[in-house]
């Protein structure tokens, strides 16, 4: 089952399906629309650049457009794929855009389990979506867009619960950290420096560091993970030598990618790529 709403004032699309929505993805690739996968009654078996996960029934897990995606196994899943157009460009909250929290407020990717009450509450909200799908008006688009800002909601408070974050009038550790996690992503291919960061949020390196600490993290334990994060697609999925790879995450030597690469996975870029090559 797929259902697709497009609209071409804007270019926005928003599909709606099964696990169908998922069979092009039996070889790796980046699904250039953010997407959401639900379980229902079965789990479902993923691989997201080159890491396995699974996800158990009654669960929720979200994907950017940046990650390269694999989809194993699964089956009575509900899937949702929009692009930017769609949902994006809106002026949602900061906590439930495209920035937000279930996207760029974690180090890894969050998989959110549902209890009965918030599985009941998602079926409804599919069943409207569905329905709402088959309803050609001129205001079809914004009510599909308020749906999945619902949806997207209901997610980010069950990821904040499941997180442990404390609600606070305004949660300044998780703003921070979902605004640190973005600059990263636009400047890591050139910036690896925890101050130049620092000074795009207006804060000492310090401030960042005491904040992140809370969060079991620190800004450059974050920088350092994207730059080998990227390496490791490219090594992976491209083949791009290893200077080449060190050129393009920002590195003018590369032996300086190789003694940090090593440093997080205990082998050089050259030696992982030749692992690569064993297990496949």
């Amino acid at each position: 089952m797929q259902k697709t709403f497009t609209e071409f004032s804007t270019n926005a699309t928003l599909k709606i399906g099964d696990e169908e929505l998922l069979e092009s993805y039996k070889t790796p690739k980046q699904p250039e629309l953010y997407t959401f996968i639900r379980t229902t009654n079965f789990k479902a078996e993923i691989i997201v650049d080159s890491m396995p996960y699974t996800i158990e029934p009654n669960s929720i897990l979200a994907l950017t457009v940046v990650q390269f995606f694999q989809f194993v196994s699964g089956k009575d899943l509900v899937v949702y794929q929009f692009n930017r157009e769609f949902y994006c460009i809106k002026d949602h909250d900061q906590e439930v855009s495209c920035a937000g929290l279930l996207f760029f407020g974690n180090v890894h990717i969050p998989i959110i389990e549902l209890d009965a009450k918030e599985r009941r509450k998602l079926d409804v909200l599919q069943e409207v979506f569905l329905d709402e799908l088959e309803t050609k008006d001129t205001i079809q688009a914004e009510m599909l867009r308020m749906l999945m800002a619902r949806f997207i909601i209901i997610s980010t408070r069950l990821l904040k619960a499941k997180e442990g974050f404390v609600e606070t009038a305004k949660n300044t550790k998780i703003d921070l950290l979902r605004e640190f996690n973005m600059l990263v992503e636009s400047h890591f291919k050139i910036e690896h420096s925890v101050s130049f960061y620092a000074d795009k949020l207006f804060k000492s390196p310090k401030t960042l560091s005491n904040n992140f600490a809370k969060l079991k993290t620190s800004p450059l334990q974050i920088i350092h993970e994207r730059i080998i994060l990227e390496a490791k697609r490219l090594l992976i999925y491209t083949d791009k030598t290893a200077k080449e790879i060190a050129y393009d995450v920002g590195f003018d030597d590369a032996s300086h990618l190789s003694r940090l690469f090593k440093k997080h996975t205990d082998l050089s870029p050259s030696d992982f790529k030749k692992q690569l090559k064993k297990v496949f």
